[in-house]
């Protein structure tokens, strides 16, 4: 299926971008590519988002494990049927493996996006990351879409 080629792609990009970092920068090291808005920092996180649950990578294997069962389960259902579902739903699969992965075998996730918005330092990331939350937000478009058409066919 499309879809589980998608999450290969993504999974593919965000280990090669991570193995490139891992390779070429020390940890802490920073490049500037735009001034006072993005660089690319070497850094590792043994937790979440935010680096919140330092340390916790059993209860982040098992979360793992679930969140790829829901999503795997809903793909097959609904989300190979609709494609805006189907692409979101490949996001999250390629960005959970891909942070996974990272767990797995590194025992912590490399991040490198480090991006400023206006004078906020926003927390390092990386293309799962990214994925995650892109895939994320078209659920909720999905789920929009999905309701407004409902109400539409309702009223007919």
């Amino acid at each position: 299926m499309i879809y589980y080629g998608l999450a290969i792609i993504v999974l593919i990009i965000d280990q090669l971008s991570k193995w490139l970092i891992v390779k070429n920068m020390f940890v802490g090291e920073s490049f500037q590519i735009i001034p006072h808005v993005l660089y690319l920092t070497s850094v590792r996180n043994t937790g979440a988002a935010w680096s919140i649950l330092q340390g916790k990578m059993f209860f982040f294997f098992i979360v793992t494990i679930v969140v790829l069962i829901v999503v795997i389960y809903y793909m097959q259902k609904i989300g190979r049927f609709r494609p805006l579902l189907g692409i979101a739903l490949a996001l999250i699969i390629g960005g959970t493996l891909g942070n996974f992965l990272d767990r797995l075998f590194r025992g912590e996730v490399v991040d490198f996006i480090h991006v400023y918005i206006f004078t906020y330092n926003f927390p390092t990331f990386n293309v799962a990351d990214s994925m995650l939350c892109i895939g994320v937000i078209l659920v909720f478009i999905f789920m929009f879409l999905e309701e407004k058409k409902e109400k539409q066919h309702g009223k007919k």
